[in-house]
Order: C-alpha cells, then sequence, then structure tokens
C-alpha cells in the first residue's frame, strides 16, 4: 500500500474533520470515501505493526545487550548483519509513517510527534548501522524496532477507538426510497427509481411506505409520520393540498402526492447540507499528547546540539564517546510511553464508556465534554418518551365508572393504528367486540360496543357539533401539553380521556445533577409553546425554544454559544442532525434515528439523559488520567536528559544508551498500568 496519503499533518487526530490525514486529493471526494479511507489507514498501520513485531523477536534476540541482559550468547559469524538486514526493514517499511511525518511536519514548520519518533528511530538506526560498519558503539536496533512497534500499536489503537462522523451523511441519504411509484396519466402506475422522479411528476404512497420527496398531496387521506424529521411527536393529518416532506413516513392511508422539490432543493438535502457545514466549521482542538510532542522536539535538537558541542569544544573525549552521549539524549528525549500515553487512556474510557451506556465517536468533542456550560436537550423522546401515555381520565357522566370509559374507548382504538389508539390500549384492561366500526374523517372513530353506540371525537367534533362540556377543566388540561378526546354514548358527552408525553424520570434526576455540577439546561422543541413551557417546568429547565423548525436548530445552538457557552446538544431526530453537528459536543440517543447517531459526537445506548451526566465525569476523569500519564512520560526526560548528557560524568554518574533505552521501557509499563486505574465514578 502507498502510504504517501497518510499524512499527519501536525499529527491532529481531531477525527470530526480529520485534519491529521487530510490531503489536497481527498477535499472534492465524498465523505463514504474519506470514511473509507480512514479505515484503509487503519488496516495499514495494523499490517504495518503486525509486520514490525514479527521482525522484532529476532532483532530482540539478535542483539548483543538483551543477551547479556537474559545472561545468555547466541552469537555467531555475521549476527549482525542480519539484525542490520532486519532492522532496515522496520526502519524504512514500519517507520515509513512517522518519517513521512517527520518531513511534512518540518515542511509545514510544525515539528510534533511524527518528527520526534522520525528523529529518534532515525538516530538510532544510523548509530546502530554505523556501529555494524566499525564504528565503536552499542546496537540500539532493538529500541529502534521496540519503538517503531509501540508507535505504530498506539496510532493503530488511538485510529481504531474513534469513528468517522461522515457517515451521518450517507445514514441521512438511506432516509428516502430507492423506488417510487409513479402514476401515469392513464391512471397505472409504474415503479422507477428514485433519480428519476421529476418536479410534476404524481406519485403514489402506500400505506407504511416513505414518502419519496417534497410534495403537496393531490388525492387521498393519512397521517404521517414527521417525527424523525421535524421533532413533531404526534402524526400529522394529510389530506388533499397539504404539504409532505421527503423521508417521513405514511400512516394507514394511501396518498397521491404531486412533486414540488428533488434533489438539492429537497428538505432533507438542505438537512444534509447543515449538517456537512457545522461538521466543517467544528473548532479544531490540537492533542495533548501533540503539544507535549512539539516542546519535546524542540527539546531533543537543542539537548542532541547542546550535548555534542558540549563535549566536542570543551573536552578531550573522543568522537565515539560523544555521540554515544547524543545518540542517549536523542533516544531518551523520545519516550515510548508518549506514544501510548493518550491512546491507552483513550482505549480504556472508550470501553468504560461502551459498558456504561455511551459510545466515544469523536475524542476531540468527548475531551471537550469536561468544559461544558450548557447542555441543550431535544424534548421529543429524549427528556419525553415520545409515545402518548393516559394521563387523566374526565367523567362527566355518574353512568359509567372511569375504568368503564376507558374500555369503552379502548374497543374501538383496537381498530386504529393511531399512537393515541395505542395509548389508551395500553392503560385499558380489557376491550369488548366492536360492530359497524366507523371512521369519521380526521374527527375520530366510532362504532357499537355493547349496545351502544360510541364515539371517540376530536375538540374539533365536540365543537362543530356545539356539543357543551366543561371548558375550564379541559383547557387546564390542554395548557399542559396533553391532548385530549371526548368518548360519546349514544350521542351524549360522557368523558373526556388526556394523553401527555411522558417524561421521564431519569431526565428529573439528570436535569437535577446537571444543575449540581453548575450547567445550565435548555430545550429545545418543534412542539407548541404550551406543551414546552410544561414540560420546562416539571423538570426545571433554565431556558426554553419551542416551536422551533427544523432548519432553525441549529441557530439556535449557535445562538446560545453567542453567549459565550461551550455547549452539548442532545437528541434522537433527524431534525436535530445540524444541531448535534454545530454543538461542541454532540450527544445523540441511540434509540433515535440512524443519522442522528452518526452525526453525534458520543452516542447514548439508552434513552436515559442520566448518561450525559456520566459521560462529563467521564471526560473529568479521562483528562486527569491522560494529565497524570504525561506527567510520567515526560517526567522521566526532566531527569534523564540531563544524566543522558553527561552532566554528573566528573562524579562517575553517566547513563549508557541501554540504561536510557531501558528507563524509557519502565515508564511506558507505568503508563499503562496507570490507564488501567481509570474509573467513572457515579
Amino acid at each position: 500500500m502507498n502510504h504517501e496519503d497518510h499524512h499527519h499533518d501536525k499529527h491532529q487526530h481531531n477525527h470530526n474533520n480529520h485534519d491529521g490525514h487530510q490531503h489536497k486529493e481527498h477535499e472534492g471526494h465524498k465523505h463514504h470515501d474519506h470514511r473509507a479511507h480512514h479505515k484503509m489507514m487503519v488496516e495499514d498501520f495494523k499490517f504495518r505493526f503486525w509486520w514490525v513485531l514479527a521482525l522484532t523477536v529476532p532483532i530482540l534476540a539478535l542483539s548483543p545487550m538483551i543477551q547479556e541482559f537474559l545472561g545468555v550468547d547466541w552469537q555467531f559469524t555475521g549476527d549482525s548483519w542480519i539484525l542490520a538486514a532486519f532492522s532496515t526493514v522496520v526502519y524504512f517499511f514500519g517507520g515509513w509513517p512517522f518519517l513521512k511525518g517527520l518531513m511534512d511536519e518540518i515542511k509545514d514548520k510544525q515539528p510534533g510527534m511524527m518528527t520526534l519518533i522520525g528523529l529518534a528511530i532515525t538516530v538510532a538506526y544510523v548509530y546502530s548501522t554505523a556501529v555494524v560498519f566499525g564504528f565503536d558503539g552499542h546496537l540500539l536496533y532493538w529500541e529502534l524496532s521496540t519503538l517503531v512497534g509501540i508507535m505504530l500499536l498506539g496510532h493503530w489503537v488511538e485510529m481504531r477507538s474513534v469513528l468517522s462522523a461522515s457517515a451521518a451523511l450517507e445514514e441521512l441519504a438511506e432516509l428516502l426510497p430507492g423506488e417510487a411509484h409513479r402514476v401515469n396519466q392513464d391512471g397505472s402506475t409504474e415503479d422507477v427509481p428514485l433519480e428519476e422522479i421529476q418536479k410534476g411528476d404524481k406519485v403514489l404512497i402506500k400505506p407504511g411506505e416513505k414518502v419519496p420527496a417534497d410534495g403537496i398531496v393531490v388525492k387521498g387521506e393519512s397521517s404521517v409520520n414527521e417525527a424523525m424529521l421535524t421533532g413533531e411527536s404526534k402524526p400529522v393529518n394529510k389530506s388533499k393540498d397539504d404539504e409532505v416532506i421527503g423521508g417521513a413516513v405514511n400512516g394507514k392511508g394511501s396518498l397521491t402526492i404531486e412533486i414540488k422539490k428533488t434533489g438539492d432543493e429537497s428538505f432533507l438535502s438542505q438537512v444534509v447540507d447543515l449538517v456537512r457545514q457545522a461538521q466543517e466549521s467544528k473548532s479544531k482542538t490540537q492533542d495533548l499528547a501533540n503539544q507535549a510532542a512539539f516542546w519535546l522536539t524542540i527539546t531533543a535538537i537543542s539537548a542532541g546540539v547542546l550535548t555534542f558541542s558540549g563535549w566536542a569544544f570543551f573536552t578531550g573525549q573522543d568522537i565515539s564517546f560523544i555521540m554515544n552521549r547524543t545518540v542517549t539524549v536523542m533516544v531518551i528525549t523520545c519516550p515510548h510511553a508518549l506514544g501510548l500515553a493518550i491512546p491507552l487512556v483513550v482505549s480504556v474510557s472508550t470501553s468504560l464508556a461502551a459498558t456504561n451506556g455511551f459510545l466515544i465517536r469523536n475524542r476531540a468533542a468527548f475531551e471537550q465534554a469536561r468544559n461544558l456550560q450548557a447542555v441543550i436537550f431535544d424534548k421529543t423522546g429524549t427528556l419525553t418518551e415520545g409515545t402518548f401515555s393516559v394521563t387523566d381520565i374526565l367523567n362527566f357522566n355518574d353512568q359509567f365508572s372511569d375504568d368503564e370509559l376507558l374500555t369503552y374507548a379502548a374497543s374501538l382504538e383496537t381498530n386504529s393504528e393511531h399512537p393515541i389508539a395505542k395509548g389508551i390500549l395500553e392503560k385499558a384492561e380489557k376491550t369488548l367486540d366492536v360492530e359497524k366500526f366507523n371512521s369519521i374523517t380526521g374527527k375520530g372513530i366510532e362504532g357499537v360496543v355493547d349496545g351502544k353506540n360510541v364515539k371517540v371525537v376530536s375538540p374539533g367534533y365536540i365543537r362543530e357539533q356545539e356539543i357543551d362540556y366543561p371548558k375550564g377543566e379541559v383547557e387546564e388540561i390542554s395548557s399542559q401539553g396533553k391532548t385530549v378526546v371526548f368518548i360519546l354514548m349514544d350521542d351524549e358527552l360522557c368523558g373526556a380521556i388526556a394523553l401527555g408525553d411522558k417524561i421521564r424520570e431519569s431526565s428529573r434526576n439528570a436535569i437535577k445533577t446537571l444543575h449540581e455540577m453548575g450547567l445550565e439546561c435548555v430545550m429545545l422543541t418543534g412542539d407548541n409553546k404550551q406543551t414546552a413551557e410544561y414540560v420546562a417546568k416539571e423538570l426545571d429547565i433554565d431556558q426554553v425554544f419551542a416551536e422551533v423548525l427544523p432548519d432553525e436548530k441549529a441557530d439556535k445552538v449557535k445562538e446560545v454559544q453567542g453567549q459565550g457557552k461551550r455547549v452539548a446538544m442532545t437528541g434522537d431526530g433527524v431534525n436535530d442532525a445540524p444541531a448535534l453537528a454545530q454543538a461542541d459536543v454532540g450527544i445523540a440517543i441511540g434509540a433515535g434515528s440512524d443519522v442522528a447517531v452518526e452525526t453525534g459526537d458520543i452516542v447514548l445506548v439508552k434513552n436515559n439523559p442520566e448518561d450525559v451526566v456520566n459521560l462529563i465525569k467521564l471526560s473529568e476523569a479521562t483528562y486527569s488520567k491522560m494529565i497524570q500519564n504525561l506527567i510520567w512520560a515526560t517526567g522521566y526526560n526532566v531527569i534523564t536528559i540531563p544524566l543522558a548528557a553527561g552532566v554528573l560524568y566528573s562524579w562517575g554518574i553517566i547513563l549508557s544508551p541501554a540504561v536510557g533505552a531501558v528507563l524509557m521501557s519502565l515508564s511506558t509499563v507505568i503508563v499503562a498500568i496507570n490507564a488501567r486505574f481509570l474509573k467513572l465514578k457515579k
């Protein structure tokens, strides 16, 4: 594989925009290509790592220093040449990503981790090869191979632990069906690919099918579920002249629509664009390890030059001694541990997150979670359950008990697929047989139950028929954002059933804890103000945005960001995707739409807002562990670089390249053990 494309520009593994691996030939490509490229690179690091690991075994076995340490003697004529040959493969094949990265970083005048690794392996390789050709010194090929192997492993672990967010755009496109039933002039229908549909075409949408494109209903009546697109929890009734959105799911009736928008003009395409824009404009976060690598590179070069020139110009030492000092300094300045300090913590925190119900997709955003000042929640399906449940039964007639009213209503609703019907059926303990069932278009249903003519109807029907009802009681319930249906027996009003979108108990706990942590809680919804304000009051939400159109959600996130706050957005619908991408941290509810999940930086597997709290706590713990590891990884350098340079030489204290290499291995072990101690405190 050609690794030319592995451009580690500044080694910034911000996988949202993937700066670290972005290059000009890819800029015009589709996100799908970018995702495939990302996977290809992960495979390439893996492939190189296994080869280097296989070669490291004989390199260690043939290294005099390792043999001495093990107390064995496996030397034979020409062994150093075999050692040099194996190490040459490791240096050029295994080390190529780092050598290429070194050249790129020097070209960009941004020395970082790649420069540090490239420099250390080059010094170790050139020095050891010089020793093979007769220069007085120690073979450091084993140090070269273990360093390359560990750095490749670090990159592989790091890249595997994050996924590219670009799949969001593919998921959006998949909301549309592949084919549509086009209605011909003679009234017949033919199935055609979606690409062939044009403005002005008439299309038939059967029950349960997805709407293929934006259009206007010309024939038929049905209820359409737009929740994934608009966030509105209730299915919307559609009849002649009503608009429908591509991607919405049709209910029980058949609709014929005239196509008004296709391709780039459609609502779904606009959402795709919003997601792309928000993803591209997201701030770039530089890795902590990269910052450490930058300063270590400056330190390594300075220390190397100072060591060489100091011994060369101010002492009478021979070139062999001076080179040994310089190489030891260069090797020590590039600790193995730095390459693993961050990836190991990432790996542990990623698996820890998964066992606690959330998946980290964007590490840079996850690290930002510890600095959040506001959390924006979508209402439907996030703070609430997104399903209707019976909250109140109003009895206007002493003849029937509440349970009887519920039984009569539920009996009729067995013939309906409406979410309100499901809510009533869930509450009822039994149902009776229904005769002469009939749908009252757009107003309700009726039938004969137990000899009585029963109707379950909307407030619109009651007003139309001018039936008197206790307005105060009904309006109070309606003001809580609940839906009310009325029950008539033999044309006499007997009662009403109120249904609400149930607030999750976990939402209450999550908001309470977030407030205790000093975060502001904001709610964003496409629902009406009454419903929104009721839910906000129940949950003690600080700020509410109601009746927000789908394309305005990202703007509302920007508005809160404009108040100088670092913002997380939590949502589960397609309409939330641009807002999730715009937020500093996008948190997708995993049980929601695939596109919301793919746009989110972090995915909550369960519909549990309390996981937002756990996520912030884990982010804090992870950051703390990263800092500890960086201190361990670089702390040795502070002590050992002066020793390696020979500042205590006159006292007889000096570090050989071998001892320096062993110390670096020790720091790697400590970093690995420390990473395993990462815990989520609840």
